[in-house]
């Protein structure tokens, strides 16, 4: 099974010149709707208008606000969505036929020739001096980087995440970066959406700390919510709060509903084919670690391959180490180069006749690289290979489609995405999920039990035992809500022209280096100041208002690749504005030396 071509189907196909190499075709395809041809008017700069009352159908893209009998509609965001009926309406779900029986495996992916050439693979990363008392260490490879391979111009600027390479592009040495807000960008009656509209929904933004006002430049760790999410739960516990399924009262009803309907705006948020393929769960942490405690446990063995890339966050490597010592298993490493982007090459090489799973960051938590998933899950496929995706820093900032990118396993958080915390989905191909044992036991996942043995319910409910995060879920919905009237293309394009801003300021400013410089690349900038410690810069700031995070960013080994234990890292939402940017800016000119 390979990548459908088309991620959006209406969308123009985009088709990379010759020798572009991959590409995320999803998003080049998007920008190239958006932004008209020859016109000029590409995102690289902050609109000046609000947005206007129409938008353009996005296949995939739901934006319609829903409310139970009795329960406030949500609030919606400062702007308007009148006039596109086509993204007004729900994506319906496919007819849930048969499902394979729970006892049998899903069938592989085909197995077909690889197209890339495999490199030879590396040796073993050396353990380390007290590897006799972790004996996991011996089990952790990476390729080395061919000389050549992965070292980059220091000159060249970056591209991002949202534009074709070269488009609207600050180039060190070559002048001053076009600062200026330029006519709105424009494509079928959407116009570039207005940021303080958008703020006045979010309470917390408007406060001081230490006499300045808030800028919040750490939504990578969390977002703040809108006051439809504080009123959904806030609702919920006033007026529907009961344990959902299986009561015959009101309130049991009332709640069942909500929690149920979350699931459905989840699984169209994502472009799930039916909504029992959506698991609630704490979050992508746990996500992950119930696809190792069940794919993990019946499908690796002793000498089986796990591959996980270079910038992972702690929470997909940690339970695959943890997999790899109790199986035998080996966890490969897909190197980067010196901007951070993956080495597609050298992912190819890495796989063979073990490899039973490739989980990957969508976008790289410590560095904001956009990874190639769908080239990395068609590779995989090729290879029989399902593919776990970790989109908890991605899902804020880009549409994403599961059947689109043929993803395996999807995993999301619901406080990266306006949600509250506790909250966050697995997301699984359903004959997949039907195939793995429980994880957990206890109420609800069962139907039946006796002292001899249990029988389990379907899906999603034998993932979920015990009471589940029902107010989490309520307020998850209401932020998947607020989330698709905004609307996730406004949203990357305006975001893409924030992070192109703040990142020409950061790179004027002396004795800063960026960490992370991908082509691609979305909301992180992660950076270091030459001969002050990033605890120190982080608390400056701070001391005017900035809340920026300092230190590993629960990825040690990303940050390492790079020669720094920790960096400060300022991340962006649709927010933030120019002025957030330059208070970070004007602050750190002033920063002191000593």
């Amino acid at each position: 099974m390979t990548t459908p071509e088309h991620a959006f189907p209406g969308l123009a196909a985009f088709s990379p010149a010759e020798g572009d190499g991959f590409h995320t075709a999803l998003i080049s395809r998007l920008v190239n709707e958006l932004c008209r041809e020859g016109d000029g008017t590409t995102p690289s700069a902050l609109p000046a208008k609000a947005i206007a009352p129409h938008a353009p159908a996005f296949p995939g893209v739901w934006q319609q606000a829903s409310a139970a009998p009795g329960y406030p509609a949500p609030r919606l965001p400062g702007i308007t969505s009148g006039g596109a009926e086509g993204i007004r309406a729900a994506r319906g779900f496919a007819p849930a036929g048969s499902t394979p029986d729970g006892g049998r495996a899903p069938p592989v992916h085909p197995v077909i020739e690889p197209v890339i050439e495999p490199l030879a693979e590396g040796p073993a990363v050396p353990p380390p001096a007290s590897a006799s008392a972790d004996a996991g260490w011996r089990r952790i490879s990476v390729v080395d980087t061919p000389a050549g391979i992965g070292r980059d111009d220091p000159f060249a600027s970056p591209d991002f995440y949202f534009l074709t390479p070269g488009t609207s592009r600050f180039v060190p040495g070559q002048g001053k970066p076009p600062h200026q807000t330029p006519p709105a960008v424009t494509h079928g009656g959407l116009t570039g959406f207005d940021p303080y509209r958008v703020r006045a929904d979010f309470p917390a933004l408007h406060q001081t700390v230490n006499g300045h006002p808030l800028v919040w430049l750490d939504n990578a760790a969390t977002t703040q919510k809108p006051q439809s999410v504080i009123d959904a739960t806030s609702h919920f516990y006033a007026h529907d709060n009961s344990n959902i399924h299986r009561a015959a009262h009101t309130l049991a009803a009332r709640s069942t509903d909500l929690f149920e309907g979350a699931r459905e705006k989840i699984a169209r948020f994502i472009g799930a084919a039916e909504p029992r393929e959506i698991v609630f769960l704490r979050g992508t942490t746990e996500a992950i670690n119930l696809v190792a405690n069940t794919f993990g446990r019946t499908r690796i063995g002793a000498g089986d391959e796990i591959i996980v890339t270079a910038i992972e966050h702690h929470a997909n490597i940690v339970p695959w180490q943890l997999l790899s010592q109790a199986t035998g298993a080996v966890l490969k490493v897909v190197p980067v180069n010196d901007r951070g982007e993956v080495i597609l090459e050298q992912f190819a090489a890495l796989l063979t006749g073990r490899t039973k799973l490739v989980s990957v960051t969508h976008v790289a938590n410590a560095l904001g690289t956009v990874v190639p998933v769908e080239e990395i899950i068609a590779i995989a496929h090729a290879h029989g290979v399902p593919v776990l995706v970790d989109a908890a820093q991605s899902a804020p900032h880009v549409p994403i489609d599961v059947k689109a990118l043929d993803a395996d396993f999807l995993v999301l958080s619901g406080h990266k995405i306006f949600g509250p915390t506790g909250i966050g989905i697995l997301y699984g191909k359903a004959d997949l999920l039907e195939s793995l044992p429980p994880w957990q036991g206890g109420g609800h996942m069962i139907k039946d039990v006796t002292f001899a043995k249990t029988v389990y319910q379907g899906l999603p409910e034998r993932f979920e035992a015990g009471t589940p995060d029902i107010a989490g879920a309520v307020g998850l919905g209401a932020a998947v809500d607020y989330l698709q009237q905004v609307g996730l293309p406004a949203i990357a394009a305006y975001e893409h022209a924030l992070l192109d801003y703040a990142t020409a300021g950061l790179e004027e400013i002396a004795g800063l280096r960026l960490i992370g410089t991908a082509r691609h690349k979305a909301s992180v900038l992660s950076f270091v100041v030459k001969d002050i410690d990033p605890q120190e810069v982080a608390k400056f700031l701070d001391r005017r208002g900035i809340a920026v995070r300092s230190g590993h960013h629960c990825a040690q080994p990303a940050l390492r690749r790079f020669g720094v234990e920790a960096t400060v890292r300022a991340s962006l939402a649709f927010y933030n504005t120019r002025e957030d940017v330059d208070a970070l800016v004007t602050a750190l000119h002033v920063l002191p030396k000593s």
